[in-house]
């Protein structure tokens, strides 16, 4: 199988494309990716050179090179990682999450169509269904309500891909995840941020109480759920990919600093970001029961393998955690 990939040099992406070349003889995977701060082509450091991955520099929302690429490289399947994905960076600047996540998307979808892709994969998020009370879990059913221009983004976007399906018959699913960890994970998110500034004893910011609770899943499982999903799903449908790992934010930092032997004095609690989902809960009986996929990682395995992939990848931190994002950390935390 010939797969394009976007958004391939990101977290998620880059797990992804490593997972197939090891594990799927068989498929090429063409990687396009805009390379914007949290795209690195450190993160494919050992397979750029692999001789079943073709890596091209580029945005998805030139219509033009994405139809080249399809015709090229007779792409028969599209996975949709690439999107501007951290929630405060939309409150700052929303425009980039709609240009990047739905008009990118919609290039896509429409080079799909026009060169008959057999299946288009969405990765989406469990953001868009809102926020839960302290009971109850977001199923395929759960209606849409997003709550910040990221997630209203990837609701959007959701719905073109859905659309395309319904009218032009576009053979697509998307995918719903909880929130990912694990390694080569830009320090924006949680854990990779606690970890950041534990190892150089900074503070920890967490936002209001830390009583905010996530549904956690270590990336290489949601990887192999998203194959599955490529490979053994019926077209049309939806999947939501959770952990089943529900904790408050502030455990979760807790257990960095044990792992690292640091005090819990390096906690700061700081104001809240504007419109913050309370609770995310993923039930992920449907992907369970139609295709038979588990998370083989619990959460305290997880956490501690992340964490030492983070030590000992310090250069990758140093080389990520450049002057830009040194003024975006004093923008989102430096007055709270």
């Amino acid at each position: 199988m010939n797969i394009l990939v976007t958004g391939g040099a990101g977290f998620i992406g880059s797990n992804f494309v490593r997972m197939v070349l090891q594990e799927q003889p068989e498929c090429l995977v063409v990687n396009l990716d805009k390379l914007t701060y949290a795209g690195n082509l450190e993160n494919l450091e050992g397979f750029l050179d692999h001789p079943r991955h073709v890596f091209v520099k580029g945005d998805i929302c030139d219509g033009q090179l994405v139809c080249e690429l399809l015709d090229r490289y007779k792409i028969e399947a599209i996975i949709n990682f690439a999107a501007e994905s951290h929630v405060d960076r939309s409150i700052i600047g929303p425009k980039v999450f709609i240009e990047t996540n739905v008009s990118g998307t919609l290039t896509l979808l429409m080079a799909a169509k026009d060169k008959g892709i057999k299946r288009f994969n969405q990765i989406s998020t469990d953001e868009v269904y809102g926020s839960l009370g302290p009971e109850g879990k977001f199923t395929e059913k759960t209606p849409l309500a997003p709550n910040s221009p990221y997630s209203a983004s990837k609701a959007s976007a959701d719905m073109l891909v859905a659309a395309f399906g319904h009218t032009f018959g576009l053979p697509y699913n998307i995918t719903r995840c909880s929130n990912n960890y694990g390694p080569y994970q830009f320090p924006e998110k949680l854990i990779p941020l606690m970890i950041n500034n534990a190892i150089n004893d900074r503070p920890l910011p967490v936002y209001g109480d830390g009583l905010h609770v996530r549904d956690w899943i270590y990336v290489d499982d949601h990887c192999r759920a998203i194959w599955l999903v490529l490979t053994k799903a019926p077209p049309g449908e939806v999947y939501n990919i959770g952990g089943n790992t529900e904790r408050p934010n502030i455990e979760i930092v807790r257990k960095i600093l044990q792992h690292l032997g640091k005090p819990e004095s390096l906690i700061r609690y700081v104001n809240d970001r504007p419109g913050h989902d309370r609770r995310y809960a993923i039930d992920a009986t449907k992907i369970r029961t139609q295709l038979g996929w588990r998370p083989k990682v619990d959460l305290d395995q997880g956490l501690a393998i992340t964490i030492d992939w983070y030590l000992r990848h310090r250069q990758w931190l140093e080389h990520v955690v450049s002057g830009q994002y040194q003024q975006y950390y004093q923008a989102i935390y430096g007055n709270r």
